[in-house]
């Protein structure tokens, strides 16, 4: 019984994942675009989420300051979700609210990006985010699932959203974790070529 149960979280998944991969793979293009504009004017990435989000954000940027899977120069990119003591201080004395956008109001800038992922398209703190982006001119990629929320109006034509179309959040951030890992991709092959680690 148990293993039928683990067996269908591998089903649904796989599942998923085919009948979001010619859905979404036109704004993940798009998103690639927006980031490879971005590093190659100077510019960095901020990403922020909330729970798994928040840790989708950290690993985005793990890779692209570190590797994702090729050798290659640092790309400026920070996690919002990581420095405890801004986020307490900014939770504390403002609310958790704003822990997101007073971080783009002081680190963004024109032409830089930020990944917004809310899986619900509905977490305050990443709408707040969005805005703030908007005050900075900068491009919002947003990543979301069941159908948008309110992540549909916060956003801008020139904007970017990936929406997995799903209700259930474990099978929307396995989706987005794949998202990640192919704007990573794409960007290293654009910048680098497809002289290693061929498809």
């Amino acid at each position: 019984m148990l293993e039928q149960r683990i067996q269908q979280h591998f089903i649904e998944s796989a599942d998923l994942k085919y009948q979001a991969a010619p859905v979404l793979s036109q704004p993940i293009a798009n998103a690639v675009q927006a980031l490879l504009a971005c590093v190659t004017s100077g510019g960095k990435v901020l990403a922020c989420g909330n729970g798994g989000s928040a840790a989708d954000a950290q690993h985005f940027a793990a890779e692209f300051v570190g590797r994702f899977e090729r050798e290659r120069p640092e790309l400026a990119a920070i996690a919002l979700t990581t420095d405890s003591s801004i986020l307490t201080a900014v939770g504390n004395d403002y609310g958790f609210d704003v822990v997101f956008s007073r971080q783009v109001r002081a680190l963004g800038q024109a032409g830089d990006v930020l990944i917004a992922i809310t899986t619900s398209g509905n977490s305050e703190n990443v709408l707040k985010a969005v805005e703030a982006a908007h005050e900075r001119d900068m491009v919002v990629i947003g990543l979301s699932g069941r159908g948008g929320g309110k992540l549909n109006r916060a956003l801008r034509d020139t904007d970017v959203h990936i929406c997995v179309p799903h209700e259930r959040t474990a099978r929307v951030q396995e989706v987005h974790l794949l998202t990640l890992h192919c704007l990573c991709d794409a960007v290293d092959e654009l910048l680098l070529g497809d002289t290693e680690n061929p498809l």
